[in-house]
């Protein structure tokens, strides 16, 4: 998989992708992961993205060209790869971005990230994007972490990305549910126990624990999540 994310502040994004998971994805080439500048393709002098809004108003808005200068320099790019592209823009507008989302997103051959900033990006840029995509109902500055977010959730649903392929199997959300509790050594600590059937070691009995305590622990935090 191939994912392409422009954006003002490239930075942001090294210790993210330089870390855990998504390092050991990229080394083993289970994702290319291209980070760029947006400033690289405006025409200013003066590397300008942004301008006053028409109408008057507060604040800054992203120009459209840059945007579009960009996406094209990534299809010219990745003409010869003949992979199929899909342009998604963080904003507050989109789509709440969900683990549905996330495995939809991490069939896509090749995805491409555009991070606004500012007041907003011109309107014009939506012409460029298949998919808006949102974290959730709040404003942040801009959508550098909203696409780290996304970038992480789709990476480790990508075959070979984990180092146990059965790590996901049974993750919050993979079965419409949260995840059921989890405990490790030492069996106990400050007077609180394992439950027993963890340590009793017969696999049957664990399964059914388990679906009943995720039953649980959905019903009483996210009972919208129960069918």
């Amino acid at each position: 998989m191939r994912i392409d994310v422009i954006t003002i502040f490239p930075g942001m994004f090294d210790a993210v992708l330089g870390e855990s998971i998504i390092k050991l994805a990229r080394q083993k080439r289970v994702v290319d992961i291209n980070i760029i500048d947006l400033r690289l393709f405006s025409k200013d002098r003066h590397r300008k993205v942004d301008d006053k809004p028409f109408g008057g108003g507060p604040g800054m808005v992203m120009s459209a060209e840059p945007f579009f200068e960009a996406v094209n320099y990534i299809r010219r790019r990745t003409k010869d790869m003949r992979l199929k592209t899909r342009v998604m823009l963080l904003t507050p507008r989109g789509s709440t971005f969900n683990h549905d989302m996330a495995a939809k997103f991490a069939a896509y051959e090749h995805i491409v990230l555009l991070c606004g900033h500012y007041e907003g990006i011109d309107e014009r840029v939506r012409g460029l994007v298949d998919e808006e995509v949102s974290i959730g109902d709040f404003v942040l500055t801009g959508g550098e972490l909203p696409a780290m977010a996304v970038i992480d959730a789709v990476i480790r649903l990508l075959p070979g990305a984990l180092g146990n392929e059965d790590s996901r199997k049974d993750e919050s959300f993979s079965h419409g549910t949260l995840e059921y509790p989890h405990y490790t050594r030492p069996a106990e600590y400050m007077g609180k126990k394992v439950p027993e059937v963890l340590l009793s070691g017969d696999h049957e009995k664990i399964k059914k624990w388990r679906k009943k305590e995720s039953s649980k622990v959905t019903k009483k935090r996210r009972p919208d999540l129960i069918k």
